[in-house]
This record gives structure tokens, C-alpha cells and sequence, in this order.
């Protein structure tokens, strides 16, 4: 073989190692990009999920806090009414309980 044929042969071998490079890179690049399109969808997707999980938690926190308050007006008008009631059919024994207890409160302040 001459120089020159040997210098042919290595030049469509480098041309031949170029090629491949490029094609394993393309491969490579095609690669690492459906990689990250998959992570970003899996964040996506948890982001979603964890979202989704908060917002249930202040729905329910506002449900519980709601059905709270509501229990809690039932007992105050419960209360006012029972009270109303007593006032109105012994409004004497009202009026020296609520001396008696106005004494109590003020003695206990005192000290």
C-alpha cells in the first residue's frame, strides 16, 4: 500500500469515528432531554399532588372551624334563652343571685 492509500484509509476512518461522535452525542443530548422532561413532569405532577393535599387540609381546617363556631353560637343562644327564662319566672332570686355573686367577685378581688 502507498502513503497515500493509507492516508485515504485513516481519513475515511476519522471521517468514518466524526460520524459515530455525532451520532452518539444526538443519541446522548435525546437522551438527557426526555431525562429532564420526565423529572419536570414528575415535580409537576408531585407539586400537583401536594397542592391538591393542602388545599383538602384548609378545606377540612375550615370545615371543622365552622362547624366549631356553630356549635358554639348554638350554646350561647341555648344559654341566653335558658337564662331569659329563669329571669323571667323568678325575677327576685335573679336579681339576689346576681348581688350575691357580684359580692363574691368583689371580695375575691380584694385580695
Amino acid at each position: 500500500m502507498t502513503d497515500q492509500a493509507n492516508l485515504d484509509r485513516i481519513q475515511k476512518d476519522f471521517d468514518s469515528l466524526k460520524k459515530d461522535v455525532s451520532n452518539l452525542t444526538r443519541q446522548l443530548s435525546e437522551s438527557l432531554n426526555s431525562l429532564a422532561d420526565d423529572a419536570q413532569s414528575r415535580a409537576r405532577r408531585g407539586y400537583r399532588q401536594a397542592r391538591a393535599q393542602v388545599d383538602a387540609a384548609v378545606s377540612d381546617a375550615a370545615d371543622r372551624g365552622s362547624a366549631a363556631l356553630d356549635m358554639a353560637q348554638d350554646a350561647a343562644n341555648s344559654l341566653e334563652e335558658t337564662l331569659e327564662e329563669a329571669i323571667s319566672e323568678r325575677p327576685l332570686a335573679a336579681v339576689g343571685l346576681a348581688i350575691g355573686l357580684g359580692f363574691l367577685i368583689g371580695v375575691t378581688w380584694r385580695r
